[in-house]
This record gives C-alpha cells, sequence and structure tokens, in this order.
C-alpha cells in the first residue's frame, strides 16, 4: 500500500485530505511543518509526499531542497499542493524536483486524490521490469 505524507499547516486542511486519502485505501502520515517532514520522511519513507509552501519553521520550498540534494530521498515523488498561483512558484518548484504543482482552490479534493493516483500508477509502471527481449 502507497503511504502518503501529508506536510500541511492548516489543520482543517490536513484533516480534509488525510480523510479523502484513507478513503482511498492509502497509508497517510501528517506534519504540521517542514521540520517534522523531515523527520517523518526519514523515519516512515513515504511513497509520495503533498508539499505546501507557507509552512512555519522550513518552507516547502526549503523542504523540497533537502529531499532532492540528499541521496536517500531524491526519488521520491512531490507534488506541491498550495494556495500559491504564482506562474513563478510554480516554475520554481518544478525546477528543484517537484512532480507537479497543484493549486488547491483550482481543484476539488477528488481531483486531486485522482492526480495522486495518475502519479503513483505512473511512477508504480517504471518499477516493473521489462519482459525479456526474445
Amino acid at each position: 500500500m502507497a503511504r502518503i505524507l501529508i506536510v500541511e499547516d492548516d489543520p482543517l486542511m490536513s484533516r480534509m485530505y488525510q480523510k479523502i486519502f484513507i478513503f482511498e485505501k492509502y497509508d497517510v502520515d501528517m506534519a504540521a511543518n517542514g521540520e517534522e517532514a523531515l523527520e517523518k520522511i526519514r523515519t516512515n519513507r513515504p511513497t509520495l509526499i503533498l508539499l505546501d509552501i507557507m509552512m512555519p519553521k522550513l518552507n516547502g520550498l526549503q523542504v523540497l531542497d533537502k529531499l532532492k540534494s540528499d541521496p536517500d530521498t531524491k526519488a521520491i515523488p512531490v507534488v506541491i499542493l498550495t494556495n500559491l498561483a504564482s506562474e513563478k512558484d510554480a516554475e520554481n518548484a518544478m525546477l528543484k524536483g517537484a512532480v507537479k504543482y497543484i493549486v488547491k482552490s483550482q481543484y476539488e479534493p477528488k481531483q486531486v486524490s485522482d492526480m495522486i493516483k495518475e502519479i503513483l500508477s505512473a511512477y508504480s509502471r517504471d518499477d516493473v521490469p521489462s519482459a525479456p527481449a526474445i
């Protein structure tokens, strides 16, 4: 079962996404700030990280930098889930290694869940060994 780490400092938002992903049969972990996220990533090794940008202690882009510079965590897909709708922020996050940039206000939670399913299925497809050549 895929484990999703939701890094979100708004308790209402984090609980809403937690419920959606639990309903979809994912194992869900939560972190309320960037420092807590890094600790949980090291101990629980999530399959995918949903990462807000505006957070206390370490913001999402700082967390993303740390993840992508660490050989042990750089392969974990990170989806930015934020209310920052700036094209510059999105471009910056993608350049730093995020696989997707989602603006919360532009999508229903179910749509976000569907996007995450697609991302996870793409990553699991890449893990499937190819058939031997005949």
